[in-house]
């Protein structure tokens, strides 16, 4: 029952399989398809744009199912850092889990700072005389909030998911159904002279970034994972809320994206001085139902996007927590608030990056702050975890694993090749802004920040490597409800 009381020092278990799934559904469709669409159908140039919806689905399942594996087998909070920590701590000793919460700490909170330029932008469709320096306001007003919703026990925000999913679907749905009744599969089908043609210099540079902004949009299928230790039963609840959550979005993404190039001409999108370019939702509701029912969708997306950020700094401000706990990180990260058990300040933190991102976003462009949040995260948690998985495999044969991934090592390889694509084009897509070097640079400064945090541990390399006989998980956590 909830009213059981909490374990002296951890988490506890309270969220149940329907609240696991529109967990991770609130945060995988939160802004991101309104406001990516448009930037998908210029990095594809025409409505073949759908290719990098497709891609991105079949990158996020594979990569989905690694997730599933790892933490069924270790429910933790914290998600990567555990896996990591399990797979590397022989060879590097805290190095790889260290560098994974390092990385974290930015790229989470980037990828919250997007929605909330996202909602922003679609807030400027109900106001349209928004300026700039008003624009930045509200969007920090909104980042405070979220942080004082967080600010309370785990039952409460799984109540307010539940709500905010239900809106999330109400938001799709109705600009799906508005799409549907004003179809023209002309403006849909018709692609420009070899739109497809895999051997044209210009494809696989457009194929790749399609493929980031389609990964991008599908981010949030791990959130969960991150709670582990806050999961009923992880060890079926875990897999199934990352694969259900995947392909429910996946349908929802493709009705989205073919039905909105159905109704707004691909061109429009293109145009930044269109309104269909920064909210082409609003856009296809306004054409179709109107704009009293435009101005009403639009709310309902503002709501939506409220939600991913709500749900992705959830599950983000746990990650450092673990790791404090273990002497993986900086100690204070550790703490837990006396009474409803969150960690304060991972949440803090977090918030923290989240306004300054937003800032950055604001005042450069999106694609960019997407392809920045991208590169940062590919390599410690991305390559390093699929890698973590195969070593798992091999040096714990004998690990508890209540889920194993189908078809092993197809989807392994189909993850690892799709982020090396990610990563290799990710200069090319984003000329004169460099991703690939900012995020080696913010890995460099991380390795130093280890050997100054071991030193004062006296961990690896300034001390002994870790014990074989600890705990796979080692997270105190009772299930409750």
């Amino acid at each position: 029952m909830f009213g059981s009381p909490p374990p002296a020092g951890g988490f506890v278990r309270r969220v149940g399989p329907f609240q696991a799934t529109a967990i991770n559904m609130s945060q995988m469709c939160g802004i991101g398809p309104f406001v990516t669409i448009p930037l998908m159908v210029s990095a594809f140039g025409g409505p073949q744009a759908v290719v990098g919806f497709v891609a991105g689905a079949v990158l996020a399942l594979c990569d989905g199912l690694v997730w599933a594996e790892l933490g069924a087998a270790m429910p933790g909070s914290g998600g990567s850092y555990v896996y990591l920590r399990q797979a590397f701590r022989h060879r590097t000793g805290r190095l790889m889990p260290f560098l994974f919460v390092w990385t974290a700490m930015l790229f989470v909170p980037l990828i919250m700072s997007t929605g909330v330029v996202g909602f922003v932008q679609y807030l400027g469709y109900l106001v349209p005389g928004l300026g700039r320096t008003s624009g930045d306001l509200v969007g920090l007003g909104v980042i405070a909030l979220v942080v004082l919703l967080l600010w309370r026990g785990i039952e409460h925000i799984a109540r307010i998911t539940a709500v905010m999913w239900t809106v999330m679907i109400a938001s799709v749905l109705l600009v799906i159904v508005a799409a549907a009744t004003d179809f023209s599969p002309h403006l849909a089908f018709t692609y420009p002279a070899h739109a497809l043609d895999v051997t044209s210099d210009r494809f696989w540079p457009g194929f790749a970034a399609g493929l980031t902004i389609g990964i991008y949009d599908y981010l949030g299928y791990n959130t969960t994972a991150y709670m582990g230790a806050e999961i009923k039963d992880p060890g079926r609840t875990l897999p199934r809320s990352i694969v259900l959550s995947i392909l429910g979005i996946m349908a929802i993404y493709l009705l989205l994206q073919i039905g909105t190039l159905g109704v707004v001409d691909w061109h429009r999108m293109t145009d930044p001085h269109d309104i269909a370019s920064t909210s082409v939702a609003s856009a296809v509701l306004e054409r179709t139902w109107g704009r009293g029912a435009a101005d009403t969708v639009t709310v309902l997306i503002l709501i939506t996007a409220f939600a991913s950020v709500f749900t992705g700094l959830l599950g983000g401000s746990r990650v450092p927590y673990d790791a404090a706990r273990d002497r993986v990180f900086f100690r204070p990260y550790e703490k837990l608030h006396a009474r409803h058990r969150f960690p304060v300040l991972g949440l803090a933190t977090m918030g923290v990056i989240t306004a300054v991102g937003f800032l950055i976003g604001r005042h450069t462009d999106l694609a960019t702050l997407i392809q920045l949040l991208t590169t940062v995260m590919v390599i410690v948690q991305a390559l390093a975890q699929i890698v973590a998985l195969v070593v798992l495999r091999r040096s714990r044969p004998a690990l508890r694993r209540p889920y194993r991934m189908w078809l092993y090592p197809l989807p392994a390889a189909v993850a690892f090749t799709g982020w090396c694509v990610i990563y290799g084009y990710a200069d090319e897509n984003s000329p004169g802004r460099h991703p690939i070097e900012w995020s080696l640079a913010w890995l460099a400064l991380g390795c130093v920040a280890f050997l100054i945090w071991a030193r004062r541990e006296r961990a690896w390399p300034f001390g002994p490597k870790e014990s074989p006989q600890e705990r796979a998980d080692g997270h105190e956590t009772v299930e409750v409800g």
